[in-house]
């Protein structure tokens, strides 16, 4: 058997290689490709229905990212001991590729699509995710389904002031950004990541050093598709049309639909009444088929999208009255929750964010069992979006791709200005209920989160804002608005969804999706100058309420001690089978946790109350402590030897008190001196080289005068 096989490769420029094979593997999937750097390999394949569902005006694309565990050689935890539902990990990464591909499918096309990307094979040291959009979009390039790319996705970092395409794992320890940046030959369409505190300047800087490598492999997936011989892309009709509806529709209800848009009404008013005109028309054209009635809700859609658009173009006028860099009203507590550790109630306009921070234990840390990243996490952020917040009535099965995705800009966010692990011995963990939301509720979360934890006396480093903005342009790209805090109806008819967090040094975090194409980098550096000043703002608010961590924790938070000892002082502390530990836990009642780090014993007790931790402190110094010549120990008599007594002065730690260093007086025996079970008090006068210790009583006791002759037992 014959095999087809087509390979390109790309060079990255500094040595390494990105190769992309088709005609191998999964020939029966309608594009399927292998794409290879150093021995990661990612298999990608995409199918699309040959025809649409009855009804659908949408692209019902399904993207899905999944790691193998036997490319890394290991095998999967659980008790199913196989592949089970994708991890938050997997989930992030199959957004990243969604977001990059969605905007790209043609506006007219409904038909089932699913993308799959699998990592078959694992090099720990490179990434899978900067490969992960390449992939999906050269097994569309190698299809006949039609879509406007390619596209393509790299991690861009500045990793010791140079900027650098997709870096090692290994390297980015020092990056000072990171994010990953899709776009195709033209455009970028997607940015996501974090950064310590940069500026404006340098985040444009990065990502059009990403664009000119996404250019390089938009290139090479167009002569793949030359190879391929899949120039010719398949014909379909997946809509209805009605022209004469169309023009129908326009002319009766934009007039309308323009001065409500204009009256600055809430989000519920304005939906009333936006239906209200849409129900009002439909009843007019009398008894009409299914069709025609999805035809007019259709193009009565597009006439509100236009509308709204104009409203703004035109007259620098938003659906709720604000000018284009107005931030809605604020308001912000915190405490209101007296039971949890710390708590912040943030509402901006109709976003409102309840938020809780809870201190835990190294014991609470969560563990992650991926096949290309284990390992524990002590930060979690936790993103509930209920159907309420929307006055929707909408079933609570979980956290979804939603949920995990803004949850995680929020984390991303706010563990830019964590204290680091030697001051801050704490599992964190966050959770933002949103309670109401129409636009950015996940800024309102990175907001909500900076107030918690200043009111849990978390010592962040400086308080973070985020912000949502919007961009409406014309058809022609000649004129645009960016809008400010953008609102939920914004968000679904503007051309661009772009959240920026930041301090009042700089951004720690961006998540930009764009609709259009052709955003220039001018339009690019204005909203992000825009978006400067709504953060500054918006910090400004959040001061008012609480402007720097507070000094101590709660009176009912967890207190947690963290010491180091010697590692060979940690199967002490645990005893044999965890019969020490166990038992100071239970007699103290705090938590311990002891691990090696570095070669050093970390010691953490976590308790409620301080004499449970001095308690279990007290324990662990007596057995974990060094013997220190000079020191006075209050000991206890062991056993008796005719020479002297050997005496413990910590646990597990005797010394030989000689009977010549008893006392001034001299003893003919150790008859009658001490019994087993004595408490004495004794000087540690030496260690020799075995470590033996040579203890004195005589030391301690006062000197005889001269004139009175010592007398004998």
């Amino acid at each position: 058997m014959s095999l087809n096989v087509i390979k390109k490769v790309i060079d990255l420029g500094d040595g390494r290689t990105i190769e992309i094979e088709t005609g191998k593997l999964a020939k029966q999937a309608d594009g399927s490709v292998v794409v290879k750097m150093g021995d990661t390999m990612l298999l990608a394949t995409v199918v699309s229905s040959p025809e649409a569902k009855e009804g659908v005006d949408f692209l019902p694309l399904s993207v899905d990212y999944q790691e193998k565990y036997a490319s890394t050689g290991r095998i999967p935890g659980g008790f199913l001991r196989r592949e089970a539902r994708l991890s938050d990990y997997e989930v992030l990464i199959s957004r990243l590729v969604d977001r990059a591909l969605r905007p790209m499918f043609p506006e007219d096309y409904h038909a089932d699509t699913q993308v799959m990307i699998s990592l078959i094979s694992a090099d720990k040291d490179i990434m899978p995710d900067a490969l992960a959009g390449l992939a999906a979009s050269a097994a569309l390039a190698v299809s006949d389904i039609p879509f406007n790319g390619p596209i393509s996705e790299v991690r861009v970092a500045k990793i010791d002031g140079q900027l650098v395409i997709n870096p090692r794992l290994s390297e980015l320890a020092n990056a000072t950004l990171e994010f990953i940046v899709a776009g195709n030959e033209h455009d970028i369409n997607m940015v996501e990541g974090e950064s310590a505190e940069i500026q404006e300047e340098e985040l444009v800087e990065a990502i059009k050093f990403a664009h000119t490598a996404i250019k390089l492999q938009c290139l090479a997936q167009k002569e793949l598709t030359i190879e391929t011989g899949k120039t010719e892309k398949r014909v379909y009709c997946h809509e209805h049309s009605n022209d004469e509806l169309e023009k129908a529709i326009y002319a009766a209800t934009y007039d309308k639909v323009y001065a409500t848009a204009s009256e600055a009404s809430s989000k519920d008013e304005r939906a009333a009444k936006f239906k209200a005109i849409r129900d009002e028309y439909i009843e007019s054209l009398g008894e009409i088929d299914d069709i025609t009635k999805s035809l007019a809700k259709k193009y009565y859609h597009d006439v509100e999208y236009d509308a709204i658009r104009n409203l703004v173009l035109d007259e620098g006028k938003r659906l709720d009255g604000r000018t284009t860099t107005q931030i809605r009203p604020i308001w912000s507590e915190v405490g209101y929750l007296p039971s949890a550790h710390g708590s912040a109630i943030f509402t901006r306009g109709e976003t409102q964010s309840l938020t809780t921070v809870t201190l835990g234990s190294k014991d609470d840390e969560q563990m992650i069992d991926g096949a290309f990243i284990n390992g524990y996490q002590k930060f979690l952020l936790h993103y509930n979006f209920p159907g309420f917040s929307t006055g929707e009535v909408r079933p609570n099965r979980g956290a979804g791709r939603r949920e995990i995705g803004h949850g995680n800009l929020a984390m991303r966010s706010l563990k830019r200005v964590l204290p680091s692990e030697d001051e801050n011995p704490y599992t964190i963990r966050i959770v933002s209920d949103i309670l109401e939301s129409n636009g950015s509720s996940s800024m309102a979360t990175v907001c909500a989160g900076t107030l918690a934890l200043m009111d849990a006396g978390v010592k962040i480093s400086s308080p973070v804002s985020g912000i949502a903005m919007g961009l409406i342009t014309n058809e022609m790209g000649t004129k645009y608005a960016i809008l400010s805090d953008i609102l939920g109806d914004e968000d679904h008819l503007g051309d661009m969804d772009f959240k920026v967090t930041g301090t009042k040094n700089g951004i720690v975090a961006v998540q930009m999706d764009l609709k259009i194409k052709g955003l220039s980098y001018e339009v690019l550096t204005n909203a992000l100058n825009q978006a400067k000043d709504g953060r500054l703002h918006i910090l400004g608010e959040m001061a008012k309420t609480i402007s720097a961590p507070r000094e101590d924790y709660k009176p009912h938070a967890p207190r947690i001690v963290s010491i180091k000892i010697d590692k060979e002082y940690i199967g002490a502390v645990i005893g044999p089978g965890g019969k020490i530990i166990q038992e100071m836990q239970r007699e103290t009642g705090a938590t311990i946790s002891i691990e090696e780090v570095n070669n050093v014993g970390v010691v953490q007790i976590f308790a409620d109350n301080k004499a449970s931790i001095d308690a279990a402190l007290g324990r662990i110094r007596a057995i974990a402590a060094k013997p220190e010549v000079g020191e006075i120990y209050e000991g206890k008599v062991k056993s008796i030897m005719p020479f002297g007594a050997f005496v413990e002065i910590m646990p597990g730690k005797d010394g030989l008190l000689h009977i010549s260093e008893i006392d001034h007086k001299r003893f003919e025996s150790m008859d009658g001196i001490f019994q087993v079970g004595d408490e004495v008090r004794v000087k540690l006068l030496d260690i020799d080289k075995q470590g033996k210790l040579k203890l004195s009583r005589k030391a301690l006791l006062p000197k005889p005068e001269n004139n009175k002759p010592a007398e004998s037992k």
